[in-house]
C-alpha cells in the first residue's frame, strides 16, 4: 500500500479543523471562555488545519496535476461533472480562495490577536461559513461514496443544530 499524502493531509486538516471549531465552541458556551490555555489549543489545531491544508494542496499538485494549474483544473471540471453533471473548473479558485481566508484568519489571529478577538461576529461567520461550505462541496465532489453520503446528512444536520442553539441563546 502506497503513502498518500494528499488523502492523509486532508484528513488530518480537517480534523484539526473540527476540533478547533468544538473547542471555541465549548469554549463560548461553557465558563471557561477567556481561558487562556484552552485558547492556545484551540489556535494551535486552526493553525495546524490551515497548514495541513496547504501541505494538501501541494501534495495535489505534485501527484495528480504534475505541478499544472491546467491539469488541476481539468480535473476538478471531469470530477465535477462526473459527479454533478456540469464540467466546471472554476471551483479551483474557490479552492484558492479558501486557503487565502484561512491562513488570513490565522494570521490575523497569531499577530494581532486582541483585535482578532474582538473582531465583528459578521466576519468570524463569514470566515467559518465559507470555509464550511467549501469543505462540505470539495468532500461531496471529490469524497468516496461512503464519506460523500455521510456529509451530505451530517453537515445539514449540524448546520440546523448549531442554527437551533443561536436562536435560543439570549442576544449580545
Amino acid at each position: 500500500m502506497q503513502f498518500d499524502g494528499t488523502r492523509v493531509t486532508v484528513w488530518l486538516a480537517v480534523l484539526a479543523y473540527v476540533v478547533s471549531l468544538a473547542m471555541g465552541w465549548a469554549r463560548r458556551r461553557g465558563s471557561n471562555h477567556s481561558d487562556r490555555r484552552a485558547e492556545q489549543w484551540q489556535r494551535a489545531l486552526w493553525t495546524a488545519g490551515c497548514l495541513l491544508t496547504v501541505v494538501h494542496v501541494l501534495f495535489a499538485f505534485a501527484e495528480y496535476h504534475h505541478w499544472s494549474h491546467r491539469a488541476a483544473y481539468a480535473h476538478t471540471a471531469q470530477v465535477t461533472a462526473e459527479k454533478v453533471g456540469v464540467a466546471w473548473g472554476g471551483g479551483l479558485y474557490f479552492n484558492y480562495l479558501f486557503l487565502l481566508i484561512w491562513t488570513a484568519d490565522v494570521v490575523w489571529w497569531w499577530c494581532w490577536r486582541d483585535a482578532y478577538v474582538a473582531r465583528p461576529r459578521g466576519i468570524a461567520w463569514f470566515v467559518h461559513l465559507y470555509l464550511a461550505f467549501i469543505v462540505f462541496n470539495a468532500t461531496v465532489v471529490f469524497g468516496a461514496a461512503p464519506i460523500r453520503y455521510a456529509t451530505l446528512v451530517a453537515v445539514p444536520v449540524v448546520g440546523l443544530a448549531v442554527f437551533w442553539v443561536r436562536l435560543r441563546e439570549p442576544p449580545g
